[in-house]
């Protein structure tokens, strides 16, 4: 599962290997938008006091293409989802221990 601020990496595609984080999760189309990551031109037409042009916008990716990053090994991970001791499901690095924020 993935959440807003976590830090990624890009699994395929034109950035592949390039880091950032998720700045929104659009759950219902199973897409993020990541910082810095899958900038596309759009053309936009002048209205009312917006200026028109063509500008640089981050375009969302499938969430298939994305990984989270680990903190402690500095490696692509799928969580496991554990339940920490104070009853808290929290989400752990399979391959370190480490948890997830």
């Amino acid at each position: 599962m993935l959440k807003k601020n976590d830090s990624v990496v890009i699994l395929s595609g034109k950035d592949k290997g390039k880091k950032g984080e998720i700045k929104e999760v659009i759950a219902s189309k199973n897409r993020v938008i990541v910082s810095g990551v899958n900038i596309v031109s759009k053309h936009e037409k002048p209205a009312g006091n917006k200026k028109g042009g063509i500008i640089k916008v981050e375009a969302p990716l499938h969430i298939s293409n994305v990984a989270i990053v680990c903190k402690k090994c500095n490696k692509a991970m799928t969580p496991k989802h554990t339940v920490a001791n104070d009853g808290a499901k929290v989400r752990v690095c399979r391959k370190c221990g480490e948890t997830v924020k």
